[in-house]
């Protein structure tokens, strides 16, 4: 007696954020409608022009906006960055970074070589 398994579905606020867009840019039907897992990683494979565009040209979600401006979204929310900010806005940062923007880069550099010196000192005891 084999059982089949049944489709799990994603919210589309889920899938919109698994695949990197805000759902507020997507098409009315992605919106309103659950994602199965198989409909996500089609959308990951062979992503639709729609996706494509809104990748490239945004407006991003806060994590992606953080991630291309080399900043967390703690850094982000402290600059009182709060909209989605698209690729041109990003690229116009990053031109002529302000203060804030060159402040947060090195607190997000120092916070990874933190990270890294305590791997490295958990490594060096595991090998002890």
């Amino acid at each position: 007696m084999s059982t089949a398994k049944s489709p799990q579905f994603l919210k589309p606020a889920t899938a919109a954020q698994k695949l990197g867009v805000l759902l507020a840019e997507t098409p009315e039907a992605f919106q309103s409608t659950p994602i199965t897992r198989e409909q996500l990683n089609e959308l990951l494979e062979s992503p639709p022009e729609w996706l494509v565009q809104l990748r490239a040209e945004g407006p991003h979600p806060r994590q992606v906006v953080a991630g291309k401006l080399g900043v967390s979204t703690s850094g982000l929310a402290r600059a009182g960055v709060s909209e989605p900010l698209t690729t041109t806005q990003i690229k116009t940062l990053l031109a002529a970074p302000p203060e804030w923007l060159v402040r947060e880069r090195a607190t997000q550099a120092a916070v990874r070589e933190e990270q890294v010196r305590i791997k490295q000192k958990a490594a060096q005891r595991a090998a002890e």
